[in-house]
């Protein structure tokens, strides 16, 4: 939907600015499901560049980033949910698994790109597993931290979920 928006809006030759074109992706994404998001890549001969701004390319501003790392074999990391906090998760090295599951579904992503993200949206149940050696897991989160949003008690996550 969002190509087909954005190829209405050109005019002269010329593309819709960037504010219109972040503004137009945002819309017309359902923001309630977790999904791979494309994090565009700046090729360049000296290496690539990515960015990922707050309410450009995820739906919310980034008021915290946390990063995993030297996991140990055969850990896992999470095991909760979140009521008010979205993220996107990126493996910035290496690669793992991420296990949602939203009270009905349980879905499994594999992240291994540093230019792809999972946007992972409020009330759903995560653990992260399968590390590689080096993996480093990078979070950009919507909230500070707030133990009040946390829930670790799967049994209560479902509860709350089914609401």
């Amino acid at each position: 939907m969002f190509h087909f928006l954005s190829s209405l809006l050109f005019f002269k030759g010329r593309r819709p600015s960037s504010r219109l074109s972040s503004f137009l992706y945002i819309i017309s994404m359902n923001w309630n499901e977790p999904q791979i998001i494309d994090i565009p890549i700046a090729h360049d001969q000296r290496g690539n560049l990515s960015v990922v701004e707050g309410g450009e390319l995820i739906p919310f501003d980034i008021k915290r980033l946390y990063y995993l790392y030297d996991v140990p074999g055969g850990a896992t990391r999470g095991g909760h949910a979140h009521r008010k906090l979205q993220q996107l998760i990126i493996a910035a090295s290496g690669s793992f698994d991420v296990v949602l599951d939203d009270g009905k579904k349980r879905q499994k992503f594999s992240l291994n790109r540093s230019y792809q993200g999972l946007f992972i949206p409020t009330m759903h149940w995560r653990e992260i597993e399968n590390f590689s050696s080096g993996a480093v897991c990078m979070v950009l989160a919507s909230e500070h931290y707030d133990v009040s949003d946390y829930i670790y008690d799967y049994e209560d996550f479902k509860r709350e979920a089914s609401r």
